[in-house]
This record gives C-alpha cells, sequence and structure tokens, in this order.
C-alpha cells in the first residue's frame, strides 16, 4: 500500500470466506478498514488511490486468496474520449435536467431504487429492500456523497450516487427506470460523472472493479483510457 500519506493507526481486517458473488465455484474474502477508525474525504482518498471502495459505512477491498480477478479501474477524465455509442447516448439524453442533491432520504428515490432493484436483481440479496437498508448501502455520515437526479420534465429517470475525493468522483451506485432502456441511463450516468468531474478539475472517475470475465463488471471497459491498479500501481490501457 502506498504510503506517502497513509494514516497512522489504521488497522485491517479481514472477513471470514464466503460464497463469491462473480464466480461460482470461489470462495471470497473481503479486507476492511477498521470501522472504528474516523473517516473522512482524505483517507476515502488515500484508500480510493489504493483500490478500496465504500458500501454504507465501510471502506473495503477484496483480499481473496488465489483469485485477483477484481481490478480496480479509474478514468483519466481529460483524457476521455467517447465511443460513437456513447456520444449518440450523451445526445439521446441532452433533453433531461440534472439536479444535485445532498444524501438524504427521499421517498420517492426509495420508490425508484425499490423498482430498479426488483426489476434487475429479484433473486439477488439485494431484494425487497427496506428503506434502511437503502440509506445504509449508499450513503456514509463522513463521505461528502451526492444524488445526482436526472428527470424528464418532472419524472424521475434516474438516480446517480457519487463521493467526491480529494482528487476525483467515486461512483459508488446507479439506478434508474426500467421502462426507459433505450436511453442508456447507466452509461448516460457514468458519462455525466466524467464530464463533471473534470468540468470542477479533478483527475479521476473510480469505477470500483473490472472483471474481465464477468459479464455485470466488464462494461467497465467501454470506458477509455482507463487507469487499472496492478501490483500497486497504476497503469494506462
Amino acid at each position: 500500500m502506498k504510503s506517502a500519506l497513509a494514516p497512522s493507526r489504521l488497522l485491517f481486517f479481514i472477513e471470514p470466506p464466503h460464497d463469491c458473488n462473480y464466480f461460482t465455484d470461489r470462495q471470497a474474502t473481503t479486507l476492511f478498514a477498521d470501522p472504528r477508525y474516523p473517516k473522512d474525504r482524505r483517507l476515502q482518498t488515500f484508500l480510493s488511490d489504493n483500490g478500496f471502495r465504500r458500501s454504507g459505512q465501510h471502506l473495503y477491498r477484496p483480499h481473496c486468496q488465489g483469485c485477483r480477478a477484481c481490478i480496480p479501474v479509474r478514468v483519466p477524465v481529460a483524457d476521455f474520449r467517447p465511443r460513437r455509442s456513447q456520444r449518440r447516448t450523451w445526445r439521446k439524453n441532452r433533453d433531461l435536467t440534472i439536479q444535485v442533491r445532498p444524501p438524504t432520504f427521499r421517498d420517492e428515490h426509495f420508490q425508484l431504487y425499490y423498482r430498479y432493484i426488483n426489476t434487475r436483481h429479484p433473486e439477488g440479496g439485494m431484494a425487497n429492500p427496506t428503506q434502511d437498508q437503502y440509506l445504509d448501502f449508499l450513503s456514509a455520515d463522513w463521505a461528502q456523497t451526492l444524488f445526482v437526479e436526472f428527470r424528464l420534465a418532472e419524472r424521475l429517470l434516474g438516480v446517480c450516487v457519487v463521493d467526491r475525493l480529494d482528487n476525483g468522483l467515486s461512483a459508488v451506485y446507479t439506478f434508474y427506470d426500467p421502462d426507459y432502456p433505450e436511453r442508456s441511463l447507466g452509461v448516460y450516468a457514468i458519462l455525466w460523472s466524467i464530464y463533471e468531474a473534470k468540468h470542477i478539475g479533478l483527475d479521476w472517475l473510480y469505477l470500483g472493479y473490472w472483471i474481465e470475465t464477468s459479464s455485470k463488471m466488464c462494461y467497465k471497459n467501454e470506458y477509455r483510457p482507463q487507469e487499472r491498479l496492478w501490483e500497486g500501481e497504476w497503469g494506462i490501457y
């Protein structure tokens, strides 16, 4: 782990092995930053630069024995060049209005999230979420989180959740109306995040983990150029 700005006395804990969400024949293990350690944007930036992600109050990264499939990726926003299909998606959604909200509970957001989860992931552990599970997953009282609304007139079509870091934005989660597949709202949310990070003078959009052979995760390969963290060093791909 890079040590120039390493926080002092920060401990890490490894959870017991559990079924992997991406490979049915493997067990996964996760490394967590000490949940009791005081967290802020500086710490999240440091750990993001070392391959960690936020889920709720926790900062974590995969730590699996014999498997290195989960590779952290980030987009250098100043160098990003959209593909033709991405440019089409951007133009297709020019009629949307954008509103940035603080990370507080809004029933309109939750109802859209509930529909999205039960449509896209009906068999997973996220199905039928409660209001508490929703906020516990997406927000943290120490993080600088933004809920970005995409609206068509008055209709809420999607919400993109991002964390502001010292050097970039970190994509937390996006949920959207499943009745508008032609708009490719997941793609649009990533494009908006890239352009917003560049607009406010940040360097990267952190996209989480890329898994080459996983249909759930390989879509991140579409955003180029991108940097991948391997053997403790970020490199361009």
